[in-house]
C-alpha cells in the first residue's frame, strides 16, 4: 500500500482573521450597499453621506493603501454605528422585519469593521513610513 502524505495545515488565529477582514476592500463596499438600502427610501441625507466615503475607502484599498483604507473604514463605521444606535425600534415587528434584519446586519458589519480596521490601522505600516526609514 502506498502511504499518503499527511499535511498539517496551520490554523489561523483570530487576529489573522481580523487582519484579513481589515485589509479586504469588500467590507466597506458591503456596508455602503447596506446603508444605501436602509436610507435611500425615504431619503435621509445624513446617513447617505456615509456610502461615498466608504466607497472611497475601497478605492484607496484597491490602490494599495490598505492601512489608510482600514483607518478610514474603522472611523466611518464607528460614526455610523453611533448614529444608528440612537434609533430604538418601538414594536417587536420593527426589530425582526426586513428592515430590522438589514439594520442589525449593518450594525454588526460596522462593529466588525471598527475592530478589524482599527487593528490593521494600529499595527500596520504605511507605505511612506518604510521609505523614510531607509
Amino acid at each position: 500500500m502506498a502511504s499518503q502524505p499527511t499535511e498539517k495545515k496551520a490554523k489561523q488565529s483570530a487576529l489573522s482573521y481580523l487582519r484579513a477582514w481589515g485589509e479586504s476592500p469588500v467590507p466597506p463596499t458591503i456596508l455602503a450597499t447596506l446603508i444605501t438600502s436602509l436610507h435611500a427610501r425615504p431619503l435621509q441625507p445624513l446617513p447617505l453621506s456615509f456610502p461615498p466615503v466608504l466607497l472611497a475607502s475601497t478605492f484607496l484599498n484597491l490602490y494599495s493603501y490598505t492601512t489608510d483604507s482600514a483607518g478610514i473604514t474603522a472611523a466611518w463605521s464607528g460614526l455610523y454605528l453611533l448614529l444608528a444606535r440612537r434609533r430604538k425600534p418601538e414594536h417587536m415587528m420593527q426589530k425582526f422585519g426586513t428592515r430590522g434584519i438589514v439594520r442589525g446586519t449593518t450594525m454588526g458589519v460596522c462593529g466588525i469593521n471598527v475592530l478589524a480596521g482599527g487593528w490593521v490601522y494600529a499595527t500596520g505600516k504605511k507605505a511612506d513610513e518604510g521609505e523614510s526609514a531607509r
